[in-house]
Formats: structure tokens, sequence, C-alpha cells
């Protein structure tokens, strides 16, 4: 048995203080992040049954001081678990080197729960593809959801989002980790879809066909059923945590011959469209986010809708939502909503000169 008296306190949603404390349990050092409802610093955890060879199972007894707790890591890798149990929130990793990149997890855990409206059932089929650990595809034009809707679904499912924006110069090394030099001897820190795999946190790769082919191969073995990450560099296979979930999301509208998903990796994922929502759907989205009027709120998703008509005429991509939501922020400021309009949606959209009169016209037309 080893006990930890509770520190460091820090308020946290919902009238939680969460503590960190380094403790001994007679196998190696690790470090217990508790977030107990309404407890005060000084309280006394004992944690007892360290069974090193599961997850988190369930709190034993009751009462002040007495809320012991059976643990189990696994045994080939303690590092980690990050896992609500009966309310509680229970971070466990051990002290090595890497306890600093697993800290912070704890800063992607989203507290506050995200604003969003569901256009189908995105979330149904999220859920049901989570208990089934089966990775998601997101697919759909800028800014129409794909982030905020994996924002949700980590507050719904209360595990940290580790986001990657993916690029044209992104390693696999940058995905899985690399050996950095400190002091005289080199130190294997990992990278973020390393980190989410250990902790069972979810690892969201945003505009996956970015990233170079050599580079997205590597996520093969996580999203299939061995769910398994290979790291050449230690000449080991790491499994998935319960708990990971990965999840990836691209642009129809910018495929190319060049950049586009492969069948091998697309054949792996549950997919989910998204597109623009429906206008009164619209409507209230760029209500709620820019805290303006429904009425002006209605005349900017007009200007979007009508922007989107433009893809025959040269214009790549019609106003997003995003873009309607600038706009009106930019109004709610005092900033007349004709330049706001153009300032906020058309100067983003093109640089073309006539498609910039086409939408002044536009604009002009409405407001």
């Amino acid at each position: 048995m080893c006990s930890v008296y509770l520190c460091n306190p820090k308020i946290i949603g919902g009238g939680e203080i969460l503590f960190f404390k380094r403790i001994s349990c007679g196998y190696s050092p690790v470090m217990a992040c508790f977030s107990m409802p309404g407890r005060c610093k000084g309280t006394r955890l004992d944690l007892i049954d360290l069974d090193f060879s599961g997850k988190p199972e369930q709190i034993l007894g009751k009462g002040l001081g007495k809320y012991g707790k059976k643990v189990r890591v696994s045994q080939e890798d303690p590092l980690c678990f990050l896992q609500r149990i009966n309310g509680f929130t229970l971070i466990l990793w051990n002290g090595n080197p890497m306890t600093k990149d697993l800290k912070k997890l704890a800063g992607h855990l989203i507290e506050d729960e995200p604003f969003y409206l569901e256009q189908k059932n995105e979330l149904e089929v999220a859920l049901a593809a989570n208990e089934h650990k089966l990775p998601l595809l997101l697919k759909g034009p800028t800014g129409c959801g794909k982030t905020r809707f994996m924002q949700y679904l980590a507050w719904r499912l209360k595990r940290p989002l580790i986001t990657v924006a993916c690029h044209d110069d992104l390693s696999t090394s940058d995905l899985i980790g690399r050996y950095l030099i400190k002091g005289n001897e080199a130190v294997w820190v990992d990278g973020p879809l390393t980190m989410a795999v250990k902790a069972g946190a979810i690892c969201y790769l945003d505009e996956i066909v970015e990233a170079r082919k050599d580079t997205t191969v590597v996520i093969h073995p996580l999203a299939d059923d061995r769910r398994l990450l290979p790291i050449e560099k230690l000449g080991v296979f790491y499994p998935a945590a319960d708990d990971f979930m990965l999840a990836v999301s691209y642009n129809p509208g910018y495929q190319s011959v060049l950049k586009d998903l492969k069948p091998s990796t697309r054949q792996r994922f549950v997919s989910l469209p998204f597109g623009y929502p429906e206008k009164e759907l619209e409507i209230k989205i760029v209500a709620e986010e820019a805290g303006v009027k429904a009425s002006l709120a209605s005349q900017l998703v007009i200007l979007g809708r009508m922007t989107r008509g433009l893809k025959e005429s040269g214009l790549p991509e019609g106003a997003s939502t995003r873009l309607l939501i600038q706009a009106a922020l930019l109004s709610k400021k005092g900033i007349g909503i004709i330049e706001a309009c153009r300032a906020g949606i058309t100067e983003s959209l093109t640089d073309d000169p006539e498609l910039l009169a086409a939408l002044d016209e536009m604009v002009l037309s409405i407001f």
C-alpha cells in the first residue's frame, strides 16, 4: 500500500480541486493527480492493490481519508492513464524523464462544454465508433465545424484532445518522437501521437493530406484491429491504451493527384462527412458564436450561401461559417457592416479583382 497527502490545490470546472503529488509505490516513483469534488488540502488518500496488469477498475471504501483506489497499470509500460472513475479523475504515470510531457495532458482536457449544434447524426456515429475502438475520418470544407466537433467529442468523452496541424514538412519523428541531446546524452522525447497512445487520449490529425505520404503510413497499424504504434528508433511497438482514439480530417475540395488519401488509409476509418449547416442551423450558430442578433446573422448567412455559388465562376471555395462569425464579431465591435464583410469575408476569399468586385456587389445587395 502507498499513501499520498493531497497538496497544491487548483480549482477547476464544477467546483473540483485538482491535486498533484509525487509518491512511491514500491516499484518506481509515480506521479498521481486526483480531482475530488469538495475535498480539502491535507486529505489522506490510500492507494491499495497496485496491480501492474491492466487499467483502472474501481474505487474501494467510503468516507473522508478512506478512498482506496484499485489501480492497474500496464506491466510493459506503467506510463499512464487519464481515467474518469465514478466522478473522480485519476491521472497516474511513472516518474521517468517523460513525466513532464505527460503532465501536459492535463492541460488538454476540455473542462467547459464547447458550443456545438449537431448537423445530422455525427455524434451518434462517433460515439459508436469510440465504443468499438474505431478511428474517425472527418471530411468537409474548411470552417464547417470539424475541429469544433472534435472538441465537443473530447469534452463528451472526458478525454484530453491532442491536435496536430499537418503540413508538408511534418515528419514521422514529429508525430512519434525523437532523440534530443541533453547534456552529454541523447534522451528520447515522445511526440504527440505517442503521448496520446500511451495515455489514452484523443489524437486529432488535422488536414492529414498535407502530411507526407511516408508520415501517414505510421498510423496504419493504429487504425486497424492491431492498434499498435511502431517506433523503429526504439525497436518497440506500443499498444494503444483502451481509451485512445485516432481521428483525422481533410478537405475534399483540395484533393489532387499528389494530395489525396490512399485507399489503404481511407478504408481503415469510419468516415463522417461534414458540410456547411442548413440555413436555419447556421443562423443559430453565427448568432450564438458572435453574440449578435438573429437578423444580422441571417443576412450574413445569406451572403455566405451566395458566395458558395461562385465556385463555378473561379472562386475555389465560398465563405465558411467561420468567416461569417468573424464578420459578425467585427460588426459587433462597431465596425461598419460593409467594411466588416470586406475585411472578414471577401478579402479572405480571393485576390482576383473581378471576383472581389462581384463579391462587393453581393454585400451591397444585402446590406
